[in-house]
């Protein structure tokens, strides 16, 4: 499978892009958001695209990614990686980084960051943001839906070989594994340990500890 996340999504999309791959779940608003390989890996490579063409990045730049645990914070992070970029996971400035992602609570809170700064949302069914975006912004969703659906660039450029074996080191079950984010924030945790497991991914957020057991069955998951 590889010893490189971009190598290790492949592998477990190249197995049957149509089956589930990441189930999202929001119990603070109700969401069940379900994206096949396929539909998951369009949007990774679209991310790569918009930070390679778009932004003119690749190897040795560095993203700045301030977002809880979402399906499009693993589409952004997947995306960096795919690139050749390094992740700055969680930080509070954006000091250093080539180009920043976060939600909109962290870009109204932010310091002055780089030139490319994206802001997400994060609304069901990945739509654009409503209302305005603060100076200085881009709406990620709205830009990244320009770019191609198939990335062209480095093949597996390498450089997250470490963060591989910290996922590899929690010997998560393979199949299929539901994540509380709640006590599992770490993308090592929700979503590079079931990559390093071949494992698809229900994440649960804001998760009511009661439906955890129940949704686990439902989704025929093991919990983590």
């Amino acid at each position: 499978m590889g010893n490189t996340i971009p190598s290790l999504f492949a592998a477990v999309v190249g197995k049957d892009p149509s089956l589930p791959f990441l189930t999202f779940y929001d119990d603070s608003t109700g969401e069940r958001t379900e994206l096949s390989g396929a539909t998951l890996a369009n949007w990774v490579a679209k991310t790569a695209n918009l930070l390679v063409d778009g932004c003119g990045l690749g190897p040795g730049d560095v993203a700045a990614v301030r977002l809880p645990a979402h399906w499009q914070t693993a589409a952004i992070l997947l995306g960096a990686w795919t690139a050749g970029l390094s992740v700055a996971y969680g930080e509070p400035t954006a000091a250093g980084a080539d180009v920043e992602f976060a939600s909109l609570a962290a870009a109204e809170t932010g310091a002055p960051g780089p030139a490319d700064r994206y802001v997400l949302g994060l609304a069901p069914m990945g739509l654009p943001m409503r209302g305005g975006v603060p100076t200085g912004w881009a709406d990620y969703v709205a830009e990244v839906r320009q770019f191609g659906d198939h990335f062209s660039g480095p093949a597996d450029p390498g450089g997250t070989e470490d963060l591989v074996a910290r996922g590899r080191a929690l010997a998560l079950p393979g199949g299929r594994v539901l994540i509380d984010a709640v006590a599992h924030p770490d993308p090592v945790e929700w979503l590079i340990a079931p990559l390093a497991a071949g494992a698809s991914i229900v994440l649960s957020v804001n998760s009511d500890p009661e439906k955890l057991a129940a949704r686990a069955a439902t989704e025929q998951a093991e919990r983590f």
